[in-house]
């Protein structure tokens, strides 16, 4: 069990991880591993990573509830990527252990610079909202649902991260399917990648369950928080996006800095 002060920067960085979903609407998840890392103190980069798996995972699952009930889930079309995407994320998670732990901070903060630019442009929200998987569309949209799936789920797994920012273009491109319903069906994608990520680090003893705990109720509280400011700042939400996707950068470079210089001191 961590001590009160690790418990409470636990809890804290959950909290600014949820404010931020509640805020932006996705992308906080990208936080949580650095969180874990730089101010929990999580020593080792592969527990902050199946450690962050477990929250992502829990917090996609209680942000599907409210898109479920808009009805914006195609629920066939998530099931498809989702499947595929788990095992592609057992696959990357398994390479990711393999990994050296400097090395693949150094990696996920390349990562994150490259997310954040991904975050500035602008998504249009176009497309065909009756889109679904039958008998009739299968011929068309089960491999590409299956391919990007996969895809998406190894990166997600080596990296132990929610995969959202890929998972809805990666849906839109797959089924052409709108924006919303993009981003509800995502939500599939991302709690299932998390677990799959989760549990393969977890046979690994490679998931601290207390900070994962306390990370989970902190996203929840700061989640409602965040939401409820949402709706203050709505029509500033664009500006937000923006504001944080340069976080999101500024970060990562930290990050790759960090990275590299941990692996200049260790080499003889």
């Amino acid at each position: 069990m961590p001590d009160l002060i690790t418990s409470l920067l636990a809890t804290g960085s959950g909290g600014i991880v949820g404010l931020v979903l509640g805020l932006v609407g996705g992308g906080g998840s990208i936080l949580a591993v650095p969180l874990l890392v730089y101010v929990v103190g999580v020593a080792s980069p592969h527990v902050a990573i199946g450690t962050s798996a477990v929250a992502v995972s829990a917090s996609a699952l209680g942000n599907l509830f409210p898109h479920w009930r808009a009805g914006n889930v195609k629920w066939r079309c998530a099931a498809v990527f989702a499947a595929a995407g788990v095992l592609g994320a057992f696959a990357g998670a398994a390479v990711a252990k393999a990994v050296d732990g400097q090395k693949l901070l150094a990696l996920f903060g390349v990562v994150m610079v490259v997310i954040g630019a991904v975050m500035l442009r602008r998504r249009e929200g176009r497309g065909n909202p009756d889109v679904r998987l039958s008998s009739e569309t299968a011929r068309e949209l089960l491999p590409l649902l299956l391919g990007i799936g996969f895809t998406v789920g190894v990166f997600s797994g080596f990296f132990g991260i929610g995969g959202g920012f890929l998972i809805v273009p990666g849906l839109m491109l797959a089924t052409r399917m709108p924006l919303a319903f993009a981003i509800g069906t995502s939500l599939v994608g991302v709690a299932a990648f998390g677990a799959a990520t989760a549990a393969s680090y977890a046979l690994s003893g490679l998931v601290d369950w207390w900070l994962s705990g306390l990370f989970v109720l902190g996203g929840l509280v700061g989640g409602l928080v965040g939401t409820a400011l949402g709706k203050v700042v709505a029509s500033r939400k664009q500006m937000l996006g923006t504001l944080f996707a340069g976080l999101v950068i500024v970060v990562g470079l930290y990050i790759i800095a960090r990275g590299l210089l941990a692996l200049t001191a260790t080499q003889p």
